[in-house]
């Protein structure tokens, strides 16, 4: 569970840490709300659906048949840890949005786990080259402690937006707090603006 002041080592600051955060240099904790679940790549699938032309589900095979993308760059924990330095790599989701044809009327996203965690996101903050399904990290199939076989990525929020274990991205025309939202986090999330928890 993660928790309000989680500490690590600390290290130097950085010029491009954001306001609150501390570099946790080679560490990578493993925060969850839930139980890591297993799931087999071959069973898994990915959907695009609500507010769409097409509503569209690729299973692993299909998700993997998509030119590839990579990410690399920092990440940040709304429990005050960042880690540089890291690479994932998997699908942009401007593919798969672009595949499912988002309606005029959409505007927010509800990122679904398979364990039934939730989070939302703004849909503009999942366009441009912003987000990805991530399956490798460093180089290696994706841990299932870090969302395994397949996760969420936005690296500009903090990380409880990028949804561990992601098998659906649900397109809305209003915003729909997911799990944490509702538990105490504020909604968008922006390290560089310290939106972190209601009453901040």
């Amino acid at each position: 569970m993660a928790q309000r002041g989680f500490l690590g080592r600390r290290r130097p600051p950085r010029d491009d840490l954001p306001p609150g955060q501390y570099d946790t240099g080679e560490d990578f904790p493993v925060l969850t709300a839930e139980v890591t679940p297993v799931i087999d790549p071959e069973r898994w699938s990915m959907s695009v659906d609500g507010l769409v032309a097409n509503p569209t589900t690729w299973s692993w095979a299909e998700l993997h048949a998509l030119p590839e993308s990579t990410y690399a760059g920092p990440i940040h924990c709304v429990t005050t840890w960042s880690k540089f330095g890291t690479t994932f790599a998997g699908v942009s989701l401007d593919l798969l949005l672009d595949a499912a044809g988002p309606l005029p009327s959409a505007t927010h996203v509800l990122a679904t786990s398979t364990t039934g965690y939730t989070t939302n996101l703004p849909l503009d903050h999942l366009r441009g080259g912003q987000a990805w399904v991530a399956w490798t990290y460093d180089g290696k199939p994706l841990p299932r402690d870090h969302g395994g076989p397949a996760r969420l990525l936005v690296p500009h929020l903090y990380f409880w937006k990028s949804a561990k274990w992601v098998t659906r991205l649900t397109l809305l025309d209003h915003d729909q707090p997911g799990f944490w939202e509702v538990n105490g986090y504020l909604n968008l999330g922006d390290p560089w603006r310290e939106q972190r928890y209601t009453g901040d």
